[in-house]
């Protein structure tokens, strides 16, 4: 399939003066329904990657293949722009290189490469950055190996938590010119240190969280064009089923389950069961 489309819908959106948020979805179905909704956006991360596939906390030991084929899985059912993380590239520059190369046939539009030493090593105990050098070696190798330019390749930078001010800017301004697309910056808390990235990068920028107190126009503003929210729905999904299973489980009728539930009409709509019908009456009469 080509995803060259929607690729361009979020260089459109990168390159336009909104902030956007995107849909946090983990699978084909969370994807339908972000897109039923009316989102044109859509962002798996590792962390629900590593939760969905393995019931696992996102200490990378997701494989790049089974974060791949997760993606297949969503862009199959869906025609959101998606957006991944894909946390320091599986390894070093060429791993990183086959990471985009794997991650761009599955039929992602964005992804980010981030600068954090991953996975944890023997003895550390708190989060710690590879060198300014291995971070845009990194990313130099990720622009290399994509196919299709319209690709979105963003570097990702915990800096600003790690080493302040200073230690972001001194990465921004490496990795901008590595030719990536965007800045992806992690523990923004106020608007001076945006103003400040804003100023060292013409690229436009992708801010991992935000204080609520930070509004999006202000934002938008600065340079910013996309704003994750964390990723809720999967933790709605898990209290969901639950509530569910434990109602069945002490006894509880199923009827009673009906006003929190989907309903056989919403669970047609979002499975594309008339499409099915009009396929089964075609093709198996």
């Amino acid at each position: 399939m080509n995803h060259t489309e929607q690729r361009k819908r979020l260089r459109e959106i990168l390159a336009g003066s909104q902030c956007l948020s995107p849909a946090s979805v983990y699978d084909a179905l969370s994807a339908r329904v972000a897109e039923a909704v009316g989102y044109k956006i859509g962002m798996l991360a590792g962390s629900t990657a590593s939760s969905t596939t393995l019931a696992a906390p996102d200490l990378i030991v997701l494989t790049l293949t089974e974060f791949a084929d997760q993606v297949r899985r969503i862009m199959r059912a869906c025609n959101l722009s998606l957006l991944v993380d894909a946390d320091h590239g599986y390894g070093n520059a060429l791993n990183a290189m086959r990471t985009v190369q794997e991650l761009e046939h599955a039929g992602v539009s964005a992804l980010s490469i981030e600068d954090t030493v991953l996975p944890t090593p023997f003895g550390q105990t708190r989060e710690t950055l590879t060198s300014i050098e291995e971070g845009a070696g990194k990313l130099r190798a990720a622009v290399a190996g994509r196919s299709d330019p319209s690709l979105i390749i963003a570097g990702r930078t915990s800096a600003l938590k790690i080493e302040g001010v200073e230690g972001v800017l001194a990465r921004v301004k490496a990795y901008s010119q590595t030719g990536v697309d965007a800045i992806f910056i992690v523990g923004l808390e106020k608007l001076d240190q945006l103003d400040a990235i804003h100023a060292a990068t013409t690229l436009p920028i992708i801010i991992g969280s935000a204080p609520a107190s930070l509004k999006r126009e202000e934002l938008a503003a600065r340079g910013a064009r996309i704003v994750l929210q964390g990723h809720q729905p999967v933790a709605a999904a898990v209290k969901a089923l639950h509530a569910c299973y434990s109602h069945l489980f002490n006894g509880g009728a199923p009827a009673e389950l009906k006003t929190t539930i989907a309903s056989a009409d919403e669970m047609e709509k979002v499975t594309s069961a008339q499409t099915y019908k009009k396929w089964q009456a075609e093709y198996l009469r």
